[in-house]
């Protein structure tokens, strides 16, 4: 594979939303066996209702004609009033952070296309993440972020970690819907093999705690997606500078 030439833009066009969407269709459904009521999979397509009210930021790769390998889907305040809600509203309660006075903005359907995980690709888009946070003022980050598989059990060592280890201050902390709600901690601190734990979080996971990240109290089970989500937030003004560099790193 080509070197990669990164291009990053926030779609602006039914055909860029499309692009993000094949993409999340060859991730989320192909590859994680997630599905969903308006997944179009005549075109490869994974949809939803709050497509149209969220920003859809795009990196694409320059030498593999700008096709998009790439996505983070944004939606702030102003927006989720439109859609009627934040789309994880469905799976937490996030009075606390509305509540909060403070600038919201909801990250979703991350994804990298396969050849460009593990390098430089997740930087540019956190990048243009960076960017977009400054330009509108925001000042709390959150978002859902998934273990693979619908049984808590099997991922409870690392569960367990995230409740003991990076639980949320209380004014951040979201708390799951009782619906499909499952407890986190799940095995005694005194019996958790820490190390071993943190290699079963996912890299998403572990990269949102190394910005500072913490997690709501409660997992989610998704078995549209087949998932076994947690709550992430980051509050911009508690990261401290290391944090923040790695955050910023691409920018500019």
């Amino acid at each position: 594979m080509a070197e990669p030439d990164f291009e990053l833009s926030l779609a602006r066009s039914a055909e860029d939303l499309r692009a993000a969407q094949r993409l999340r269709y060859e991730i989320f459904v192909q590859e994680l066996g997630g599905g969903g009521a308006m997944v179009d999979h005549d075109n490869r397509l994974e949809i939803d209702r709050f497509d149209p009210f969220f920003d859809h930021l795009l990196l694409r790769d320059r030498s593999r004609d700008h096709a998009v390998v790439g996505v983070y889907r944004l939606l702030r305040c102003d927006q989720a009033r439109a859609a009627g809600q934040f789309y994880s509203e469905d799976e937490y309660d996030l009075s606390v952070l509305r509540q909060s006075g403070r600038k919201l903005l909801e990250l979703g359907r991350s994804c990298l296309h396969a050849d460009y995980r593990g390098g430089a690709a997740m930087y540019h888009l956190w990048g243009g993440l960076a960017d977009y946070v400054a330009e509108h003022g925001i000042e709390i980050l959150f978002g859902t972020a998934s273990f693979h598989g619908a049984d808590p059990e099997a991922h409870a060592d690392a569960l367990s970690l995230l409740y003991q280890r990076h639980l949320a201050p209380e004014d951040l902390r979201v708390t799951a819907r009782p619906e499909a709600r499952a407890e986190m901690n799940r095995v005694q601190e005194s019996e958790l093999d820490r190390k071993a734990a943190m290699l079963k979080i996912p890299a998403l996971i572990k990269a949102y705690l190394r910005l500072g990240g913490v997690v709501g109290d409660g997992a989610w089970i998704d078995r549209a997606f087949n998932t076994t989500d947690v709550c992430l937030v980051m509050d911009t003004a508690r990261m401290n500078q290391r944090q923040r560099a790695l955050y910023e790193r691409d920018r500019g």
